[in-house]
């Protein structure tokens, strides 16, 4: 384990800690520990506090920030999958598609909401891709005369996805019914099919 993880752990594990406590439970010496803090702290994974013991300078003291979450092990992907298997056997393929379908509801409302006051393809698919981005899709948008490509380069969902495909079948739903009245939609590439991103074609009406 790299000596930068090691330090993460041990503040996850037992809190802030000063860079002395930190070099004696590595074996290392200050300065070296103090080398991989400033690394962590250029990365925003770890921030600095100072706190006062009576006399003399303040101590201080190193923590974790909020951004660090992203360096310790994530099983969401296997929970996904394992609530997936669990709501076939509990209530059947009708169930699980009964629940992709509230979630489409739920996200075309979102969606619909946000591009409430935008006109035409160009400005909704702005709205589209600054959303998707937000969760984790990586979106931008080209335009070839009347047709609009919008791309997704990373699939936060691809492992739910792979496992169950009507997430992607209701994705591009969502997309048909969100751009019904000005465009045609369909879908051009496929990370689940072994594309490097999910491409969409937006064909003016």
């Amino acid at each position: 384990m790299k000596t930068s993880q090691k330090i993460l752990n041990l503040l996850k594990t037992q809190g802030a800690l000063t860079a002395k406590v930190l070099a004696e439970e590595l074996s290392l010496t200050t300065m070296g520990v103090r080398q991989h803090l400033l690394s962590l702290e250029e990365s925003d994974d770890v921030t600095t506090f100072d706190k006062s013991a009576g006399r003399g300078r303040p101590t201080r003291y190193w923590k974790l920030t909020d951004k660090s979450v992203e360096r310790f092990e994530d099983r969401h992907e296997d929970l996904s999958l394992q609530l997936i298997d669990s709501i076939k056997v509990v209530f059947g393929d009708s169930g699980l598609d009964k629940l992709i379908d509230e979630r489409e509801a739920r996200s075309f409302e979102v969606y619909q909401q946000a591009m409430s006051l935008a006109v035409g393809i160009e400005q909704k698919l702005n709205i589209l891709a600054d959303i998707r981005s937000q969760e984790g899709y990586m979106a931008s948008i080209e335009q070839d005369n009347d047709v609009w490509s919008l791309y997704e380069n990373h699939c936060p969902i691809c492992a739910a996805a792979t496992k169950c495909q009507s997430f992607c079948r209701s994705e591009l739903q969502l997309f048909q019914q969100l751009f019904e009245a000005c465009a045609t939609v369909s879908r051009e590439e496929h990370i689940v099919e072994g594309a490097r991103r999910c491409a969409y074609k937006f064909y003016a009406k």
